[in-house]
Order: structure tokens, then sequence, then C-alpha cells
């Protein structure tokens, strides 16, 4: 059965379309499209181009300390972090090739930041254009291609269905990152960041040495990510009686600024899927892990290929549709 796949943002929970597409090879679907948002459009971007299996082993191979080297925080860019040394590590697995090349239609999906519109890159080199879409807002540096100055596509197309509404395929696949867990409440929500920015860096420096460890939590650049990812403290204003003991969780700068993100791009993909349903539509629970934890490739991975599994089974089960 020849399918078209539809590959939503959302940080490291992307390394889950890894796992979908494998669950598809092993029952030997065949990929006939791909469009995809900011994770997701790295990920298509591999597959289209035949070097998924050498970046799952790459990515399933780096350590928190390995994750805060390619972190590559900066002071002065428009991000906190320039992100070049993980596009140069795509770079060298995927080569030097452009998208028209590619043996499988790819379309990686940006947003142009002046014109405020949504973008579709469908030429061109495709390591530029995975670097556009996976331009996270405030966190990873926007980029310039083709006078244009573009950022994440999940901004505005967080799960990009209408690049693959005419494609030649039997069957079309969403996969958002978007999805909610039941089986979690309140109190389980990710602990703030800055909690796991402050564990990777204290494990990091329990491997290097004292000198080398110092030379990094020291840095300006080190500083300046701690401290424009941690919690703000504010005392509550006064609540009625029945909601004061509700506990509220307290949100730094960048929670607050993720989970807005997050809000918006879960809005935006049920317009999409309204408007161009897909035949199966398969979701990532956004709990399944936080949006920088890149280090945990391998377990977001299994979950993918888990989730992809139960959705097929149950696609398998369906009745055939008659006329």
């Amino acid at each position: 059965m020849r399918v078209a796949l539809a590959l939503g943002s959302g940080g490291a929970r992307g390394y889950a379309h890894i796992g979908v597409i494998n669950e598809l090879q092993e029952r030997g679907y065949e990929i006939v499209g791909i469009a995809g948002s900011s994770m997701g459009a790295l990920v298509g971007g591999l597959q289209a181009a035949g070097k998924m299996d050498q970046f799952a082993d790459w990515a399933t191979s780096l350590t928190q300390r390995a994750v805060l080297r390619l972190l590559d925080p900066s002071l002065t860019a428009a991000g906190v972090l320039r992100a070049e040394k993980i596009l140069d590590a795509v770079r060298e697995i995927i080569g030097d090739i452009a998208i028209e090349e590619l043996p499988i239609p790819y379309t990686a999906v940006t947003t142009d930041l002046i014109a405020g519109k949504s973008v579709w890159l469908q030429r061109g080199p495709v390591d530029a254009a995975i670097r556009a879409s996976i331009a996270i807002p405030g966190v990873i540096s926007p980029h310039v291609l083709n006078g244009r100055l573009l950022a994440d596509g999940g901004i505005l197309d967080p799960l990009p269905m209408a690049p693959i509404a005419a494609a030649n395929a039997d069957l079309t696949i969403a996969v958002s990152l978007s999805g909610d867990d039941p089986t979690r409440h309140l109190d389980d929500e990710p602990r703030a960041t800055t909690e796991w920015l402050n564990r990777m860096l204290r494990s990091t420096s329990a491997l290097l040495d004292t000198k080398a460890a110092r030379s990094i939590l020291d840095t300006p650049s080190a500083q300046s990510v701690l401290s424009r990812f941690s919690s703000v403290d504010a005392e509550l204003a006064e609540e009625p009686d029945g909601l004061r003991d509700v506990a509220v969780p307290k949100l730094g700068s960048f929670e607050v600024m993720n989970r807005t993100i997050e809000i918006s791009q879960a809005a935006l993909a049920r317009h999409t899927l309204a408007a161009y349903p897909p035949d199966l539509l398969i979701e990532v629970p956004r709990t399944v892990c936080r949006s920088l934890e890149f280090h945990r490739a391998a377990e977001v991975i299994d979950i993918g290929q888990e989730l992809a599994a139960a959705a097929l089974d149950v696609l398998d089960r369906r009745p055939p549709t008659v006329g």
C-alpha cells in the first residue's frame, strides 16, 4: 500500500516519527510522499534521502554530555541555541543533495517571519530546508534563505497535511506530536525545563574532569542559557476561598513560552485535520518527553513504533469502504 506522511512538529518528540516509519516499513508499506514541520521536516528529509538508519544510529548514541555540547548556546544570536553543530552532523549524514533529486517527494514547511506566511520548500538543498524548518521561536535562530527570514514550520502549520493532499497514495497518515495523555494528571506535568538543564549540567560535570567541567559551566553562554530558562517565582494573587487549595504549577519564562506554543500548535493542528482529514491519525502524547531531551532517542523511537503498531492494527480491522 502506498502511503503519504504528514510529520508534525514537537522537538525531541519528533524521534517518534522514526518509530512510525520503522513500523510502516516492517509491514510492507511504501512511502511515496512526505511533508514535515520542524522535527518532522528533519526526520522526513532523512527518510526521503534514504539516510534514516544512519541518523537513528547517531541519535540513539547521544548522551546528555553530547547533547550539551551540540546545543551550541549563543549570547548574540536571535535564539538561545544556534544548532549549527547538530546541522553539521545531519549534513554529514545526508550529503549534498537537492529536494528535487530525492527519490521520495518531500516538502519542508517553514514560516516566513517577515511576510507572516507558511512557506513550502520543495526545491533547493535539503539541509537548508531542514535548518529553516527547525528554527524553534526563541530557542533556535531563524535562518535566512533566498532572501527570506525563515523559522519553525510549526508556527503556522504544525501538522502539514495540505502538501500531501494531492499525493498519489492509497493512504494518508498524519503523525501529531501534541496528543494528550489521559493517564496523566495535573500533578504529573513535566517538571520545569530548568531542573532538567541543571540536572544535565550536573551529570555532565561528573563525567568530565573538574577543569573541563568548569570551562563549560562557567562560560557566559552556559550561564545565559540557565538564566534564560530559569523559573521565575511570583506570588499568586488572592483567590476565592474555593480555589485557595488548588495546586497551581509555577512556570518559568521558557515553560510559559513553550506551553503557549504547544497550545497554539494543537489548535492549529485541529483546524488542519478538519480541513484535510487523514485516513489515519497517530497521536504522540506531548508528555512523552520534553522538547529538548534529545538524548532520549531510543526510548521515544520505541514509543512511536508502539503507537503506530496499535493504530495500524485498528486500521486493519476496519471494514473495507464500498464505492
